[in-house]
C-alpha cells in the first residue's frame, strides 16, 4: 500500500513539473516570433486556387493577382497610415489593399507596471508580420481591388468621440466605371469591426466577382515545453450539405506549410488564436457557403501563412450597386464576446482535452465574480464547491485513513515480527485491513480526485483573458502570475505539512523521510504557479484539514470504544 502511495505522489509530482514548464514557457512574450519572421513587405499575394464554393466559376491558378510578387507594393509608411482610435482600439489602415497592418487592445496593458503600453495584437514591422487582409477578385478579368490596389482616403486620423457609437472610415477606389468603396465600421465598446465592400457598376456590363478575407502572419516558434497554449489557424464551420454537426478544426503554421486547406462550409469563422488573444474572419451571412484556405508565402526566404476565407461570385448588373459584408474581430478571447458572432467561436478559448471540466469552473468562477466582484473570492467559492461535491468520496477516503492511522502500532509491530518473510507480511497486512475494514488504496482518492480539477483550473487560469491582471487582496494584483513575495505558496506548504499530520505514518523509515520532504518539494513546485492555482490548492487544503480532523477523532473514538467494551 505505501508503496503505491509513493508512486502515487510521484506521478504527481511529475504532472506538476510538466505544469510549471508550461507556465514558465508560456510567459514569454505575447509576440513571439520566429526568428524566420518576415518583413513588411513579405506578405501572402498568392490567394486560393481552384473554383471555389461556386463551381460555375473558373479562375486561374494564382487568382490573376496584379503584377505577381516581384513588384508588390510594400507596407505604407507610418506617415502614410490612416490611424483609428476607439474606446477599445488602435489601429492602423494601409490604404494600399486597405489592410488592418496595426492593432492596440487600450483595455489590455502588456504588464501592470506599464498601464500606457497596450498589447500589440497586430502590426506590420521589421521582422514580424501579422495583418488583416481583404479584397474582391474580378471574374473574367472585371475590375477589381484585392489587397495590392491603391485607395483613395478622404482623412488620415479617424477617432470616436464622445457622444458617438458608430465610427465609419471609408476608402475609394475605381477603375473602367467600376467604384468600390471599402468601409471599415467600428462600435464603442466592440472588438468586431465591419468591413463592407460596396460595388457601383456604371458600365453597361454585368460584373461579378467575390470576396476573400484573410489573415497572415510569421510563423512563431512554440518552445520546448511539453503543455502550452496553442497559437496557430483554427476554423470552424458546417459541410455544406453535410448536416448540422460543426466542424471545429485547428491548422498550425507548420501544417500549412506542408498541405493546403481547401474546405466548403457554411455557418463558420477562420481565426488565428494565440495566448488570451486572436483575430477572426466572419462571413456576414452564415448561410454563405465560403472556401476556407491556407497559404504559405515565401518571400526572400522568409515564409508567412495565411488563414482566409472566399466567398461565392456576387453579380452586380449594370447601373446597380452591391454591398459585400464581413466581420473582423480583433481582440481578447472573452467568451460572451465571440458566442454571438458565430457557431462554434467560444471554442477558441481552449481547455484541452479536460474541457468538460474547465468549462463548469469557469462557469462557476464567472457567477461567483459577478457576485463578488473579485476573481481570487470567486476561486475560494469555486474550490468550496468542488469540496462539497466530493464530501463523501473524501470522507470515506479520510476515514480508512483514520482507521490506518490508529492501527499503525499494530502495522509496526507485523512488520517487525515477520521481517525476514515478506510474503507472510503481505498475507498479516491484508487480514488486518479485512478486520479493521480499512481500504489500503483508500489514502490515494483524494489525490486522484484533485488531479483533473487541479489541471483543469490550471487551463482555466492560462486560457481565460477575463483572469488576465485580476488581483485578488493586498500584494496579489494578478492572479494568473505567480506571487512575487511567496507567501502563498509558503502557506499552501504549511498546510500540506499540517494535513501530513492527520495521515497515517508510513511504516517503511525511507518513506517516512520521503514524505516528510514533500511539503518542500512542493513548496519549490507551487512558488513558480499561478496564484490563482495555489490559492485554490491552500484553500482546498484547509477544508480538507477540516473535514480529515473531525473524521479522524470521531473514528478514534469509535476504535476506542470498540476496544474498550471487547
Amino acid at each position: 500500500m505505501e508503496q503505491r502511495r509513493l508512486i502515487l505522489i510521484i506521478a504527481l509530482g511529475f504532472v506538476l513539473i510538466l505544469l510549471w514548464q508550461a507556465w514558465l514557457g508560456e510567459n514569454r512574450s505575447e509576440m513571439d516570433s520566429s526568428a524566420s519572421g518576415a518583413t513588411s513587405s513579405q506578405v501572402a499575394d498568392d490567394l486560393p486556387t481552384g473554383d471555389g464554393p461556386d463551381e460555375s466559376v473558373d479562375r486561374p491558378s494564382g487568382a490573376g493577382v496584379p503584377g505577381g510578387s516581384d513588384d508588390m507594393p510594400g507596407a505604407a509608411s507610418d506617415d502614410k497610415r490612416i490611424t483609428v482610435e476607439t474606446d477599445v482600439l488602435s489601429l492602423a489602415i494601409d490604404p494600399v489593399g486597405g489592410t488592418l497592418v496595426q492593432a492596440d487592445l487600450l483595455e489590455y496593458p502588456v504588464t501592470l507596471d506599464q498601464p500606457d503600453h497596450p498589447v500589440r495584437l497586430l502590426e506590420d514591422s521589421q521582422g514580424f508580420t501579422y495583418i488583416a487582409q481583404s479584397g474582391l477578385l474580378g471574374r473574367n478579368d472585371a475590375p477589381a481591388p484585392d489587397h495590392h490596389a491603391q485607395f483613395e482616403i478622404q482623412e488620415s486620423a479617424y477617432q470616436l468621440v464622445d457622444g458617438e457609437s458608430v465610427l465609419e472610415v471609408p476608402l475609394v477606389w475605381e477603375r473602367d466605371g467600376v467604384r468600390v468603396t471599402k468601409t471599415f465600421i467600428f462600435k464603442r465598446g466592440s472588438y468586431a469591426i465591419d468591413v463592407r465592400h460596396t460595388v457601383e457598376n456604371t458600365t453597361d456590363a454585368e460584373w461579378r466577382g467575390q470576396q476573400y478575407r484573410q489573415l497572415t502572419r510569421s510563423g512563431s516558434t512554440p518552445g520546448m515545453q511539453l503543455m502550452y497554449t496553442y497559437t496557430g489557424g483554427v476554423y470552424a464551420g458546417t459541410p455544406a450539405g453535410g448536416g448540422d454537426r460543426l466542424n471545429y478544426e485547428k491548422i498550425d503554421f507548420e501544417e500549412m506549410g506542408k498541405i493546403r486547406l481547401d474546405k466548403n462550409l457554411e455557418d463558420g469563422w477562420a481565426g488565428i488564436i494565440q495566448h488570451y488573444f486572436m483575430s477572426a474572419w466572419v462571413p456576414a451571412d452564415s448561410q454563405q457557403v465560403n472556401q476556407y484556405y491556407t497559404l504559405k508565402s515565401d518571400r526572400d526566404g522568409f515564409p508567412v501563412y495565411s488563414m482566409g476565407l472566399l466567398s461565392p461570385t456576387a453579380t452586380v448588373g449594370p447601373g446597380s450597386t452591391e454591398t459585400l459584408e464581413s466581420i473582423l474581430y480583433v481582440g481578447p478571447k472573452i467568451q460572451s464576446n465571440l458566442e454571438p458572432l458565430a457557431t462554434g467561436m467560444h471554442l477558441a478559448v481552449d481547455f484541452g482535452i479536460l474541457t468538460f471540466i474547465s468549462e463548469p469552473i469557469f462557469w462557476l468562477l464567472d457567477l461567483f465574480h459577478d457576485w463578488v466582484g473579485n476573481w481570487g473570492w470567486a476561486i475560494v467559492m469555486v474550490t468550496l464547491v468542488i469540496k462539497l461535491i466530493f464530501l463523501w468520496p473524501s470522507a470515506v477516503s479520510y476515514r480508512s485513513m483514520a482507521r490506518m492511522r490508529a492501527v499503525t502500532p499494530k502495522m509496526q509491530a507485523l512488520k517487525e515480527r515477520f521481517s525476514d518473510d515478506k510474503q507472510r507480511l503481505s498475507q498479516e497486512m491484508m487480514k488486518l485491513y479485512q478486520k479493521e475494514k480499512i481500504n489500503p488504496l483508500g489514502g490515494c482518492l483524494p489525490i486522484l480526485i484533485q488531479i483533473p480539477v487541479f489541471i483543469a483550473l490550471y487551463w482555466v487560469l492560462v486560457e481565460s483573458v477575463e483572469l488576465r491582471q485580476a488581483p485578488w487582496i493586498l500584494w496579489i494584483d494578478d492572479l494568473t502570475q505567480r506571487d512575487p513575495y511567496f507567501i502563498l505558496p509558503l502557506l499552501m506548504g504549511l498546510s500540506m505539512w499540517a494535513q501530513q499530520r492527520l495521515n497515517p505514518a508510513p511504516v517503511d523509515p525511507m518513506q517516512k523521510k520521503i514524505f516528510q520532504w514533500l511539503p518542500v518539494v512542493f513548496t519549490v513546485f507551487f512558488a513558480f504557479f499561478p496564484a490563482g492555482l495555489v490559492l485554490y490548492w491552500f484553500v482546498n487544503n484547509l477544508l480538507s484539514i477540516i473535514q480529515q480532523a473531525i473524521i479522524t477523532r470521531r473514528v478514534e473514538r469509535q476504535m476506542a470504544a470498540k476496544k474498550g467494551s471487547s
